[in-house]
């Protein structure tokens, strides 16, 4: 009888320690599971960077022009060919598609829906009579260095033409598991010796950040 108690205590303590021990690894993996569904919902990727190549006066005009260095990455983090553009003046905007998917797409990490979708379009300066405006991609296209491999051009080239269609028209975007498409124009004023760097949000929309170059860089002619 009494090896029979030992027996049976042994076997309940055995139990119980499997059950505490599944209920231990069960929280483990839903805390990390939870805590990669927030990195990804607040995680953000570099997709250009701007610096000021050149400032010049014309005492003439009245003007000052300053010429900037805007550059791209694409979707494996290389960067694209760089653009040049000059402005007189220096608060610089950045006109943009973005279409921001459903967090359901964000939190599982989808290959092309698990972070918002971008097209840059113009650089521009607004003035009192009218504006100056450089443009960067064209409209209704994919432009290169955007394709995400695994995903047919067809769908990518199909998103960007039916743009306002998922911005005017809530029940289609739903329909494919968009949050909402809008049009964006972040910037700032730009200078001489700082780093502009544009992210997006996985699940919102674009941004400006701003720092001072390495030393090792200033003064030279930068090229990235």
């Amino acid at each position: 009888m009494r090896k029979f108690l030992v027996k049976f205590v042994t076997l309940i303590v055995v139990v119980s320690l499997l059950f505490i021990s599944f209920y231990v690894i069960k929280s483990i993996i839903e805390s990390r599971s939870l805590k990669k569904i927030i990195q990804r919902l607040t995680a953000d990727s570099r997709i250009a960077e701007v610096v000021v190549t050149d400032v010049k006066s014309d005492p003439v005009k009245n003007k000052t022009y300053t010429t900037i260095k805007f550059f791209e990455y694409d979707t494996k983090m290389k960067p694209l060919s760089p653009k040049y553009f000059t402005f007189s003046g220096n608060i610089i905007q950045f006109q943009s598609m973005v279409i921001r998917f459903d967090d359901f797409y964000v939190k599982k990490g989808d290959r092309l829906k698990g972070k918002s979708a971008y097209v840059f379009m113009k650089a521009f300066t607004l003035k009192d009579n009218g504006a100056e405006v450089f443009d960067i991609n064209k409209t209704n296209e994919v432009p290169s260095g955007y394709e995400v491999e695994g995903v047919t051009k067809k769908f990518e080239k199909d998103l960007w033409q039916k743009f306002w269609k998922y911005a005017l028209e809530g029940d289609e975007a739903k329909r494919v598991g968009i949050k909402n498409a809008q049009i964006e124009a972040p910037g700032t004023r730009f200078v001489p010796g700082m780093l502009y760097t544009i992210y997006i949000e996985h699940d919102g929309g674009m941004r400006i950040d701003a720092k001072p170059l390495p030393d090792i860089l200033k003064g030279e002619k930068l090229s990235f």
